[in-house]
């Protein structure tokens, strides 16, 4: 074997992923395409061909078919409320560090701030199930703190999906802990140019390969520090594999699809309504356009004359309440129902409410993630500093999703039916907490009559003006 099918065989294992990565690969990518949508879900083609459909037939049938794309909104409104308040963080002895001011300013030495970091981490891990953070240190050779901050050389922070994580192996320690013993990615893609990073507790090799050329670049592998590799896998939802998580979309992307090609149905079903088919000979000149001219030679066969196909497929009608349906399993699924309604639904009170519970447990679940791979990367990163971490983060563990709408017509009737004074006081303070707005509520007092003595409780600022304007003071003034 001479030395360039050695290279190529060595660049064919460093580029291939181990058996679980090839069984999510599809699956994953079918993920990013449904998140995405415009030009990617177009490309990969998720509308059924029509027997005998040509390839031009079948572009332009994608390119007039609209893509509702219920795989971002959903994850855009978790994500919105998971970081409607931002995360509180108790830094502790990091608090006054120069290097962890910047790490929070740009954690990625890509003007990304850690809160948009951790947003996008949500974001992905959301869409694919889990994601990988990698936290990395350059090594400039500098001898002292001062050297590193003056160099700009702290740790940061890469987020990279699972399409790019190729292998990754677990080793059981004694204490019965997982750890990861080996950690393969692509940290780079530059045309026919791929980068990719090996870690082992040991070393850290980074190999340059050109796949158009089938070579080797380069070449670079240095001491891995830490002793461990500093990968942390951000899931979303654990599943029985480690290292694989559940997405938020996994079923909402097929619902997807169908609504995709069901909506690809109703526009063909439009045309073929609106411009029936006419079966004619080659030698008929048949006009185009509502109301054209046919004109037929003279001596036509009478049972060749051009005659009008009949269209007798599925009514429309039927089509969109398909859609209907199917919108409404998403956001079942989504817990969602109230949140994306664009127009009244019969639902009672209690089942918005457990609806916002169900959503409310949810979105707890995703901050206790979130919080649990922030601490994480805090560790590591106190492990390349030499810190101890003893700081503590918080992300919101409640998102009170209420129906305003329906909490303001309640306090409406409530006030209409209420007799009591100081219910109604209680009532107007509740709807100026919803309003969000200021008022300084009158309190009962009493006022006395010099003249006669008599004492009497005011209960309206309007009652109020009228005994003071009678003479009627404070009692003891």
């Amino acid at each position: 074997m001479d030395a360039s099918q050695i290279a190529s065989n060595e660049i064919a294992v460093l580029l291939t992923g181990n058996n679980i990565y090839h069984t999510y690969k599809e699956q994953w990518q079918f993920l990013l395409e449904s998140y995405m949508g415009g030009d990617e879900y177009r490309q990969a083609g998720h509308l059924m061909r029509y027997q005998l459909e040509s390839n031009s037939e079948y572009w332009s049938r994608i390119q007039n078919t609209p893509l509702e794309n219920h795989c971002k909104s959903i994850i855009q409104t978790y994500t919105s409320f998971l970081f409607r308040v931002a995360p509180t963080r108790e830094l502790g002895t990091y608090e006054n560090n120069i290097q962890v001011q910047d790490f929070l300013r740009d954690c990625d030495h890509d003007d990304r701030s850690l809160d948009q970091f951790m947003r996008d981490v949500a974001v992905w891990s959301s869409v694919f199930g889990n994601v990988w953070v990698v936290m990395a240190k350059p090594d400039i050779g500098a001898l002292s703190l001062a050297d590193e901050v003056a160099a700009g050389a702290r740790p940061y922070v890469n987020m990279i999906t699972p399409l790019a994580v190729l292998d990754w192996q677990w080793q059981r320690l004694p204490t019965g802990r997982y750890t990861l013993s080996y950690f393969k990615y692509i940290e780079d893609v530059n045309g026919s140019v791929r980068t990719v990073k090996e870690w082992t507790p040991e070393f850290i090799r980074t190999t340059v390969v050109d796949t158009e050329e089938d070579v080797l670049v380069d070449k670079i592998e240095e001491v891995n520090a830490l002793g461990y590799i500093p990968a942390i896998c951000a899931y979303n939802l654990r599943s029985p594999v480690r290292g694989i998580g559940i997405s938020d979309i996994a079923d909402i992307a097929f619902s997807q699809k169908h609504i995709y090609n069901c909506t690809s149905e109703a526009v063909e079903s439009i045309r073929l309504d609106t411009h029936p088919s006419v079966v004619t000979t080659p030698d008929v000149n048949i006009g185009t356009g509502a109301g054209s001219l046919i004109h037929v030679p003279n001596d036509i066969e009478p049972g060749l004359k051009p005659y009008v196909l009949s269209f007798d497929g599925a009514s429309i009608d039927s089509i969109y309440k398909s859609i209907e349906h199917t919108v409404a399993s998403i956001d079942k699924m989504a817990n969602t129902g109230s949140i994306r309604e664009t127009e009244s639904r019969v639902m009672s009170g209690i089942s918005r409410e457990t609806e916002f519970q169900l959503l409310n447990s949810r979105l707890s679940e995703k901050a206790d993630a979130m919080e649990l791979v922030e601490e994480q990367m805090w560790q590591i990163f106190g492990d390349y500093q030499n810190l101890q971490w003893q700081g503590e983060i918080d992300y919101p563990g409640s998102f009170n999703i209420r129906d305003t709408a329906s909490e303001v017509e309640q306090l409406r009737i409530a006030k209409e039916t209420a007799t009591d004074p100081a219910l109604v006081k209680a009532i107007d303070e509740r709807l100026a907490q919803w309003m969000d707005v200021e008022v300084e509520f009158f309190e009962p007092h009493a006022m006395q009559d010099p003249e006669t003595g008599v004492t009497r409780i005011v209960q309206t600022y309007q009652e109020h003006i009228d005994l003071a304007n009678q003479g009627w003071t404070h009692p003891g003034e």
